[in-house]
């Protein structure tokens, strides 16, 4: 038995290495993850909620040590994906003496889909960007 203990150690060592090179897995470089030039947060979301997108686009800086950091979507509301996939960012509450319970989470590498959520986690709604007027 114990012949058998250190090469499926060394297996499964080998196997957890390899799993966290795959792509998607790793957090993406930084630097700015924002929506795509020409398009603003619609108006439907608290005045927060739009100047943290708007951070976002810039790619910060954010206010909280956490913001950007992988989502894992444990609850299970938003769409299966590739551990990475999801970012997280805070999305200040007046009043609240902490981080308070809303946040948007971002999906992609740039971001390709944006999500709100004021009860933290428990449910999310889809934010649809709108495209800015011309200058």
């Amino acid at each position: 038995m114990r012949r058998l203990l250190i090469p499926l150690l060394v297996i499964l060592i080998g196997a957890v290495t390899l799993w966290q090179r795959q792509p998607g897995s790793a957090p993406p470089a930084p630097g700015p993850v924002g929506a795509p030039a020409g398009i603003e947060a619609p108006s439907n979301l608290p005045a927060e909620a739009r100047d943290t997108l708007e951070l976002i686009a810039r790619g910060g800086p954010f206010p909280y040590r956490k913001d950007g950091s992988v989502f894992g979507n444990r609850e299970g509301q938003l769409p299966d994906a590739a551990r990475g996939y999801y970012h997280e960012y805070t999305v200040p509450t007046p009043g609240s003496p902490d981080r308070g319970a809303r946040r948007i989470v971002t999906g992609g590498t740039p971001p390709v889909v944006w999500y709100y959520t004021d009860d933290h986690y428990r449910s999310f709604r889809p934010i649809t960007p709108v495209e800015k007027p011309a200058p």
